[in-house]
């Protein structure tokens, strides 16, 4: 059973992730300007069924790895916490990207629209690395099964998702024309997300394990 520190720590993750500029966001955010809310939610789908895959997959095939080498769950660690580090310098650096700079797209059929959503979760690294190296910080093996904790936490990090980008969906058209009005907003919405991504980097780079505390 996970703790309400972990399941809160991963919510905030997804959170801070959620709100970052990536191939899944800018997708999601171009579709709903360019095509309306409906082919942005059609696109989402497509989305959350690529976060189940990518669950399934890490929680089955990786559990039984950290057992035999422990040294790669430290790597990942390590991994997960140069990551964020990595993505809060993209967000907060000059010239980084904010959420609502999108391009327009040509209109497509809701068909591939599914098919799109999940193809570009699928191959988006934002997400491997996600499952791969994040969520496993955030386990602990004397409160239960890995596995089982993976599935809760990563059914939470779906539902921030799922959430995030639904409100933002609906919101893309008429927030986007905001912010390009409001310059001093767009830099803000791009230094809250990077400073609360670094944040959580640098805490998880500070409480990775070292070699002798690995069993």
């Amino acid at each position: 059973m996970i703790s309400p520190a972990a399941a809160s720590s991963i919510a905030l993750v997804e959170l801070g992730l959620a709100l970052t500029p990536g191939p899944n966001m800018m997708y999601l955010v171009s579709r709903s300007i360019s095509q309306g809310w409906r082919a942005g939610m059609t696109s989402l789908c497509g989305t959350a069924v690529g976060f189940v895959v990518y669950m399934v997959m890490a929680n089955l095939g990786l559990a039984a790895v950290f057992l035999i080498v422990p040294w790669l769950f430290i790597a990942l660690k390590i991994a997960g916490a140069a990551y964020l580090l990595r993505l809060a310098w993209t967000t907060l650096r000059p010239g980084g990207k904010s959420l609502f700079e999108t391009r327009e797209l040509a209109r497509d059929s809701f068909g591939k629209l599914f098919r799109a959503g999940l193809l570009t979760n699928l191959l988006n690294p934002k997400v491997a690395i996600l499952y791969l190296a994040l969520i496993p910080q955030f386990t602990d093996p004397a409160a239960g099964s890995v596995v089982a904790q993976g599935f809760q936490l990563g059914g939470i990090q779906i539902l921030v998702g799922v959430a995030v980008n639904g409100a933002i969906i609906f919101a893309a058209g008429s927030v986007a024309t905001f912010l390009q009005r409001k310059p001093a907003w767009m830099r803000w919405q791009k230094w809250v997300t990077g400073t609360l991504l670094g944040a959580i980097g640098v805490k998880l780079a500070i409480d990775a394990p070292t070699p002798a505390a690995v069993p």
